[in-house]
C-alpha cells in the first residue's frame, strides 16, 4: 500500500488542491512540505496531534518536513474557528513559546541533517516594509474573495479587526518564502485552514509561474461533531507538567465507544490490518480497544515507560472498584446543562454526598478523585462527551465510588 492510499484508508484526507500530483510526489518521497504551527502556549497539545502523526508518516515515507514556528504570525493571531479575538502576546512570552515547541517536535520528528527542517516565519515577516509589502503582494489578493473564506466567517458577526484579515496575506507569505527558500512545494494543515492555504498556492502560481500544492488533514471530532482534546481542566497537553503522562492515558481510555476505532485508526501506526479486525469488536471488546488506543499514544508521547506506568495505574483504579461489580450511576438528560455538569452536581447525583455543601467540603478536603485524579476546584466542569461509553469512576474517600454515564 502506498503512503497516498495509507492515508486515505486511515480517513485522514480532506481537502487536496491536484490529487494526483500530490500522490505522485508524496508516494515518491518528493515531496518537501510544511505545517504551520503558532505559539499560542507554551505547550503543543492534541489539537497538533494529528499533524505531528501526519509529519512523522509522511517522514518516514522519504518526504521531507518542515515545522514552521509562527513567531510572527503569533503577533497577529489566527481567526480561523474563533468567535473572538484571540489575546495579544508580548515577544518574549512568544519566543519562549516557541522554543517550548521545538522541544517537543524533536521528541517526535527526525531533525538530523537533511531529514526535516524546523524555521520560525519571524525571521522574514519582522523585517518587511509595509509599503513594499503592498506592492509586492497585495495586488495579489482580492477583497471579495477573502471576505467570502471560511477562516473569518465567524468573525465576520462579531467584527473582524484588520489585524486579524492580514493573516491570510501573511499565510500565504509564508509558502511563497518557503517555496523559494528550501524549495517547499507542499503545504499540509487543518481542514478550517483550507482557504489560508489556497491563498499561498495562489501567491506562487502569480508571482513565480509555478505550481505547489496543498492538502488539509480532517479535523479531529468526536461523534458529536465537536473538538477533541478537551477535558474539564482545559485542553489536552503534551507537556507532562502541564498534563501528566496519567491523565493523558485516561483521556483517550475514556473516550466514547463510537470514536475508539477512528481515533485508533487516524493516530496510531498500527497496521490497517489489524484495525481492520478490531472492527468487528462490539461491547466489553471496545473496552480493549480503548486500553490500546491510549497506550499507544501515551507511548509516543511520553515513552513506553510511563505508558506501562498509566495502564498499571488505570487497570488498578477498576481493579481496585472491582470494575465488573461497581455501582453505576446513569445521569439524565435534565442533571445536564448544555451538556456539562459540576462536580458539586455529580457528586450529589451518584449518591456520594447528601447535598453540595457536603460535596464542597469533600472537594476541598481534597477527597474527591475522578479517574484517580483529585478535584481541587468546587466548579470543575465535566463535558457529557467525557461521560459516554465507559464514562469515569468517581470517588469520595478510599472507599467510596460510583461509575458515572450517560
Amino acid at each position: 500500500m502506498t503512503i497516498f492510499d495509507e492515508l486515505k484508508a486511515r480517513g485522514l484526507l480532506a481537502q487536496l488542491t491536484d490529487e494526483e500530483e500530490i500522490k505522485e510526489l508524496i508516494n515518491n518521497g518528493k515531496a518537501t512540505f510544511y505545517i504551520g504551527f503558532d505559539p499560542t502556549a507554551d505547550s503543543l497539545h492534541v489539537g497538533h496531534f494529528m499533524a505531528l502523526c501526519l509529519m512523522k508518516r509522511l517522514q518516514m515515507a522519504g518526504n521531507k518536513p518542515i515545522a514552521l514556528l509562527g513567531g510572527g504570525t503569533g503577533m497577529i493571531g489566527d481567526p480561523s474557528g474563533r468567535s473572538d479575538m484571540r489575546t495579544m502576546m508580548t515577544p518574549e512570552i512568544i519566543q519562549h513559546n516557541c522554543d517550548c515547541f521545538k522541544e517537543q517536535m524533536s521528541k517526535f520528528i527526525d531533525f538530523s541533517e537533511g531529514k526535516a527542517l524546523m524555521v520560525n516565519n519571524a525571521d522574514w515577516l519582522m523585517d518587511l516594509n509595509y509599503i513594499e509589502m503592498l506592492r509586492e503582494v497585495g495586488s495579489h489578493f482580492s477583497v471579495n474573495r477573502m471576505l467570502t473564506a471560511e477562516c473569518y466567517k465567524q468573525r465576520m458577526e462579531k467584527g473582524l479587526s484588520f489585524l486579524e484579515f492580514n493573516y491570510m496575506i501573511m499565510q500565504s507569505y509564508d509558502f511563497y518564502v518557503l517555496y523559494q527558500k528550501y524549495g517547499c512545494n507542499m503545504q499540509f494543515g487543518g481542514d478550517d485552514q483550507w482557504s489560508n492555504m489556497l491563498g499561498g498556492t495562489e501567491l506562487i502560481r502569480r508571482k513565480l509561474g509555478k505550481n505547489a500544492y496543498a492538502m488539509t488533514i480532517t479535523l479531529l471530532l468526536n461523534s458529536e461533531g465537536n473538538k477533541m482534546g478537551k477535558t474539564q481542566k482545559g485542553a489536552v497537553w503534551l507537556d507532562p507538567n502541564k498534563t501528566t503522562p496519567f491523565e493523558f492515558f485516561q483521556y483517550w481510555r475514556n473516550i466514547a465507544d463510537a470514536d475508539v476505532l477512528k481515533c485508533i485508526r487516524m493516530l496510531t501506526f498500527l497496521p490497517l490490518e489489524e484495525i481492520e479486525q478490531m472492527d468487528q469488536w462490539e461491547g466489553s471488546q471496545l473496552n480493549k480497544a480503548k486500553e490500546i488506543l491510549a497506550f499507544e499514544l501515551t507511548k509516543m508521547i511520553h515513552g513506553e515507560e510511563e505508558a506501562n506506568k498509566s495502564l498499571e495505574s488505570a487497570r488498578a483504579l477498576f481493579t481496585d472498584g472491582n470494575a465488573a461489580q461497581m455501582p453505576t450511576v446513569v445521569l439524565k438528560e435534565e442533571d445536564f446543562e448544555e451538556n456539562k455538569i459540576d462536580i458539586l452536581s455529580m457528586l450529589v447525583a451518584s449518591g456520594l454526598v447528601a447535598s453540595r455543601s457536603e460535596g464542597r467540603r469533600a472537594v476541598e478536603q481534597g477527597g474527591v478523585t475522578a479517574d484517580g485524579e483529585k478535584v481541587a476546584d468546587i466548579k470543575a466542569v465535566f463535558e457529557k462527551e467525557q461521560l459516554a461509553g465507559d464514562g469515569i469512576v468517581l470517588k469520595r474517600g478510599k472507599k467510596n465510588f460510583k461509575r458515572i454515564t450517560c
